[in-house]
């Protein structure tokens, strides 16, 4: 039965000496005998990426250049949802990102704040990825207007001023669309606006300077953006502004209490104490952010999908996995993951990114991309447009898929799956390559002394256990191979050119193979799945069932009502003039099938009655959606009668156990991700 995944035991070995923490991948030509490690080699620099430079600790992975990684199969589909859909076409439809009167267009421009670089960041990447030129030459106008914004004293962007202090935040966005953009084209603007910006914020007295909320509890991506300046240009004066960005940036390294409890700001800030480690060394500061990202989730992240509820902020008496969390923190939880992973080389990081990314995120949206949720839940039983305050920490329509549902969240959800693949493939210090993360895509990358390479993935992972890749090189080349094998597997397997190797890969680390590599050598790697159960005692002793990396909801028929979105578009939501809302309407979802079961269980063996079920791959290669999802899990149910539809209009929070339960019933399961209603945590009876 699998248990409750932590943290805390990857934290151990990572405080230890780079030399400890990973053992040799060494090389067995003859047999290709594979190595278990913990962490890749970090004794070594890679020669042919940007990594960490002195006195900052190496990276475990370094991230390749964007566009390297080209997704194939359901991450492909989906980004070219993502395309046509709202991240394609929010520069037409939101008035945040008209271009007349634009702040980051205009001098004096009178709108265009956060969102511009937040849909930027996404729709950018995309567009790099995908080698959509009239994409490309669409963000290539804001990334201008950034450069011609620049101020003779170094700042750049709209100049909103508060107090006499100028805004930090917004700016921090566009620096990541900047160094996306400078990895594509290596224009050297981006190198010199980022110096004279730093160099100003240097000159900004500590008393003015991160004192606004935002940038206050998120200077980490500042922090970020100067180490990623630094490892590329050296200038010292980097350094000493490391140190005043993170002494004057909220304090994420409390034991016990955090700074706020906004979903998005523990979602994307946890990370900043870790990315100080980077520089100082000091165990103290990444043992904070692995602190915080278990505080939050012994008390409001006991339920399925990685995620916990904070529907706007978490708040003690609102655990039931009947709250939710923003789209926003969806998207900054998988970057933090992916940063950590970066910099620590923890596998389990790499495990919660695909845990929200496979579970969590994709029900987030409509099957077109073309509206999304601002909250979504674990159980949710309705998604409509009303107002479900108090039991939700938020007033509006925000539970309905809708193009506008909050200028945030509606700009931000763009980064989500860009950036996903692109950790699918990573460098390693010792020239290497690693797949930490797994989805079908072509990888083009520098290995050894310089060798480009083509790495090959075919998979429909996390829907099967198994990844092929083929490496595709023009000469012999040595060089070392890490996968990770996740820690819900056992008995994973590893073939190389078809022979089985003599290695058993351990769950929860890394199989490093290391060999000269010919042209057309083939590996495949096995990770057998089963189902297994959590039990969430904190609620009610509630179980969810995974299988592998997938965690299962209840199938429940969708019932899609289509509205108006000039209804839904509330508050700071705003439609671009001339834009046709006619082809961006909001949708309700309602539950056509009963929703309130609780799970039959055995009694010494819980799931010896649960049986999976394996389907054709969907034709249009999305397997996201109640109809398409190609797996399936038959179990048995037992309704419960007094778990109804509450004051709020939500699902009443979780039943007691012996709450009284109707006749026995076959119900199926469906992966969590597939369900835009859905009950994941259930309660349960074992007979």
């Amino acid at each position: 039965m699998k248990k409750m995944k932590s943290l805390k035991g990857g934290l151990a070995g990572i405080l230890f000496t780079a030399g400890l923490l990973a053992a040799s991948c060494t090389s067995d030509q003859s047999s290709s005998a594979v190595t278990i490690v913990n962490r890749p080699d970090c004794t070594q620099t890679n020669v042919n990426y940007v990594g960490n430079r002195l006195p900052l600790k190496p990276m475990n992975f370094i991230k390749l250049p964007v566009g390297s990684i080209q997704p194939e199969g359901w991450l492909k589909k989906y980004l070219e949802l993502q395309k046509d859909g709202l991240t394609g076409h929010l520069n037409e439809i939101s008035a945040w990102l008209g271009k007349e009167n634009n702040a980051w267009l205009t001098k004096g421009g009178d709108h265009g704040w956060e969102e511009v670089p937040y849909w930027l960041k996404g729709y950018g990447n995309l567009a790099y990825i995908l080698k959509d030129q009239k994409m490309i030459d669409e963000a290539k106008v804001w990334l201008e207007g950034a450069f011609a914004s620049q101020q003779p004293d170094g700042y750049f962007g709209p100049i909103n001023e508060r107090n006499g202090k100028r805004e930090l935040w917004a700016q921090m966005i566009m620096l990541w669309c900047l160094q996306s953009y400078y990895e594509y084209s290596n224009d050297q603007r981006v190198i010199d606006l980022m110096t004279n910006y730093f160099k100003w914020q240097l000159s900004v007295p500590d008393e003015q300077f991160l004192e606004d909320y935002w940038e206050n509890s998120r200077g980490g991506d500042n922090l970020l953006s100067v180490y990623w300046l630094y490892n590329r240009t050296g200038d010292q004066f980097l350094l000493e502004l490391a140190e005043k960005i993170h002494r004057n940036t909220a304090d994420w390294t409390r034991p016990s209490a955090l700074p706020n409890w906004h979903n998005v700001n523990i979602a994307q800030c946890f990370r900043e104490p870790a990315t100080y480690y980077m520089m100082t060394g000091d165990s103290a500061m990444l043992k904070a952010s692995y602190n915080v990202h278990n505080l939050i989730r012994r008390t409001f992240g006991q339920v399925p999908g990685g995620m916990f509820g904070a529907d706007e902020n978490a708040r003690m008496g609102s655990i039931d996995p009947r709250q939710g969390v923003e789209t926003c923190g969806l998207v900054e939880q998988m970057a933090s993951d992916e940063l950590m992973l970066c910099m620590t080389g923890d596998p389990l990081w790499a495990e919660h990114c695909e845990e929200v990314a496979f579970n969590s995120y994709p029900a987030a949206v409509m099957p077109d991309f073309k509206g999304l949720r601002y909250i979504t839940c674990p159980n949710q039983t309705v998604s409509d447009s009303k107002n479900h305050h108090p039991g939700i920490d938020t007033r509006g329509p925000f539970l309905a898929m809708n193009p506008f549902s909050s200028r945030c969240c509606q700009h931000n959800h763009a980064q989500g799956w860009p950036y996903y693949a692109e950790h699918l493939i990573l460098a390693t210090p010792d020239n290497g390559v690693a797949a930490a993360m797994y989805a079908a895509c072509k990888a083009t990358v520098k290995v050894g002394d310089g060798n480009e390479i083509s790495l090959h993935e075919q998979t429909n992972y996390p829907f099967e256990e198994t990844i092929r890749f083929t490496v595709n090189t023009p000469k012999a080349v040595s060089f070392p191979f890490y996968l990770r094998i996740p820690s819900w597997t056992e008995g994973a397997t590893i073939f190389v050119n078809g022979k089985k190797v003599a290695a058993n890969p351990e769950a929860g680390q890394y199989a490093c193979i290391n060999r000269e590599w010919q042209d057309n050598d083939q590996v495949e790697i096995q990770l057998p799945m089963q189902l297994s159960m959590r039990t969430w005692q904190v609620n009610k002793n509630s179980v969810s069932v995974d299988y592998g990396p997938l965690t299962m909801s209840l199938k429940i028929d969708e019932d899609y009502v289509k509205k108006d979105s000039r209804a839904t578009a509330i508050g700071d939501s705003k439609w671009q003039e001339g834009a046709d809302a006619s082809q961006w309407p909001t949708y309700e979802i309602y539950a056509k099938t009963p929703w309130n079961y609780a799970l039959v269980l055995g009694k010494n063996e819980p799931l010896k009655d649960f049986k999976v079920v394996h389907k054709e791959w969907p034709a249009d290669n999305f397997p996201f959606t109640v109809a398409s999802t190609p797996i399936e899990v038959k179990a048995i149910g037992r309704k419960v009668p007094s778990w109804v539809i509450d004051q709020y209009d939500l699902c009443s929070e979780l039943p007691e156990m012996d709450a009284p339960k109707g006749e026995k019933e076959e119900i199926t399961l469906i992966p969590m991700g597939a369900a835009r209603l859905r009950v994941s945590a259930f309660p349960n009876t074992r007979e």
